[in-house]
């Protein structure tokens, strides 16, 4: 009998940085694939009908992550952007967000990936401890979903 299960497995990057690119926080932590988020893979590998990710988001909950997820707890105003990146190498994929100067300032507790800039498919969820981005600061998300 062959016994072979798939997992996703998704590993987020925080790096903040002051007005001068110095590096103020950095942290690696893990993350949720949510339950749509997986429907949404297997929908991309019948066709390309569901719109691919292109948008990240940050805000400001500390409710834990579920499965039966489908947006932020409490996103900040104005905090979604496009990702900056899409890298595929072998069986992962990193998406890169970056959050100017200006965009995403606060107490940033969570995150997320979307397939559009308002509303649409969240891939995946992820909740930290506090990175306080202040208004100069730059905070970048490298997030990378590993198929196993």
């Amino acid at each position: 009998m062959i016994n072979d299960s798939i997992k996703m497995i998704g590993d987020v990057c925080i790096n903040l940085f002051d007005e001068t690119g110095a590096i103020k926080d950095s942290r690696e932590i893990k993350n949720l694939v949510v339950t749509v988020g997986k429907s949404f893979i297997a929908s991309r590998m019948k066709d390309a009908t569901a719109t691919a990710m292109t948008h990240m988001e940050v805000g400001t909950s500390t409710t834990v992550a579920a499965v039966g997820d489908t947006t932020l707890g409490s996103a900040l105003a104005a905090s979604r952007v496009a990702l900056t990146s899409v890298t595929v190498t072998a069986n992962a994929i990193a998406y890169v967000g970056t959050f100017a100067a200006g965009t995403g300032t606060g107490a940033i507790t969570e995150a997320g990936i979307f397939n559009a800039s308002a509303a649409g498919t969240m891939l995946c969820r992820t909740v930290f401890s506090v990175v306080n981005k202040g208004a100069s600061d730059t905070l970048t998300i490298t997030w990378t979903v590993t198929v196993s």
